[in-house]
């Protein structure tokens, strides 16, 4: 992050990362693999305006190149897709058959706050999960575990106000319109108490779903504790339709030289609802709140190591019993060159069925090299 000069009270800071990201996909060693290439740089900017007002901006460009561009219908689609209400802020630069340019502002907002409350109006990012893995409660930014290579999040198109009664409580209130005009509003009312930081939620989602929900975070004993619920029943024949109920919970637990466990679980009725025919079409589907896992029953388990001050080490193991006793085998090992580079190795092996007794292995390998600045 580079500061730049300023006058009184304000100031203006400036930064980001370029990466490179070759992606490998298989099935057996031994048989053709597919090769995606990207650039990816992404510029954050802040203006401290005022003690009480600020703008912030974040700039995603990605140039992709290769196989999947070429191959699989509707890839070009599918990575420009942008459906909130400044659209425009998403722009598809050039297309070619093997390679793609985009940009977009998945940050653009102005913020006032003081110590009782904060509005934030433009493109941001509401965050309301407490689960390290699956946010039921997660309505306004549904993402993916999988996608490692977008640590900010996508953003909403909206309008946020909170207040803060005390030190430890927060009102949350957020309201957003996508291009179709469809409107996503709900509250939220986080407290501690007990040691637990608490949290309640209700709304409704576009045209869709009324939503409550719930969630929590803290110890027990040394271990820590999360967890969250949410239900989202039909807005339209209300009496007449069943509802669909999300439930992740997980433990973690971090030992004196640093060695990480984290174990979560998750439960998701509206699995049920759909018919994925292969990995890909299951891992590339449009993303909500009620898509975020990939079985009606779900399962991970996740161990990290600094094996050195320069080198982290993990394995994660995702468990999909909806997908014929499904897994997905995720190790990864990154290494800090340097102050401002990162180097990482990755892979999301998988194998599961889609159609009965008909076994499907996808393999993914990520090799990325990250330049901050």
């Amino acid at each position: 992050m580079v500061n730049l000069p300023s006058k009184g009270t304000e100031r203006v800071k400036a930064g980001g990362y370029v990466k490179f990201v070759n992606t490998a996909m298989f099935g057996k060693f031994d048989s053709p693999w597919m090769v995606e290439n990207m650039i990816h740089n992404r510029i954050n900017f802040s203006w401290q305006m005022s003690d009480n007002m600020s703008f912030n901006a974040g700039m995603r460009n990605r140039f992709i190149y290769g196989d999947f561009v070429r191959q699989f219908p509707g890839y070009e689609d599918l990575i420009s897709n942008d459906d909130g209400l400044l659209n425009f802020l998403s722009q598809t630069i050039s297309s070619a058959n093997s390679s793609i340019l985009l940009t977009t502002f998945d940050r653009l907002n102005i913020e006032y706050s003081n110590e009782t409350f904060s509005v934030t109006a433009g493109r941001q990012r509401i965050n309301w999960g407490q689960s390290f893995v699956w946010n039921p409660n997660d309505i306004f930014n549904a993402y993916s575990f999988l996608d490692f290579d977008y640590e900010e999040r996508p953003g909403s198109d909206a309008l946020r106000i909170r207040l803060f009664p005390n030190f430890s409580s927060v009102v949350d209130f957020a309201v957003k319109m996508d291009r179709d005009n469809n409107i996503t509003a709900a509250g939220l009312y986080r407290f501690n108490k007990w040691g637990y930081d608490f949290q309640f939620m209700a709304g409704i989602i576009g045209n869709e779903d009324i939503a409550a929900g719930a969630g929590w975070s803290g110890n027990l004993g040394k271990i820590g504790f999360t967890g969250e619920t949410g239900y989202f029943h039909p807005q339209n024949n209300f009496r007449d339709t069943s509802g669909v109920l999300i439930i992740s919970a997980g433990l973690n637990y971090m030992f004196s030289n640093s060695l990480m466990i984290n174990v979560e679980g998750a439960y998701n009725s509206f699995f049920s609802n759909i018919s994925p025919d292969s990995f890909t079409d299951l891992y590339y589907s449009p993303l909500s709140v009620k898509r975020i896992t990939f079985s009606k029953f779900s399962w991970l388990t996740q161990i990290s190591y600094p094996v050195h001050p320069l080198i982290n080490a993990s394995f994660a193991s995702m468990y999909l019993p909806s997908l014929g006793n499904g897994l997905i085998v995720m190790p990864s090992m990154s290494y800090s060159a340097g102050n401002n580079f990162e180097i990482s190795l990755r892979a999301q092996l998988f194998s599961g069925e889609f159609q009965e007794s008909v076994k499907e292995k996808i393999n993914m390998v990520f090799l990325r090299f990250r330049f901050s600045f």
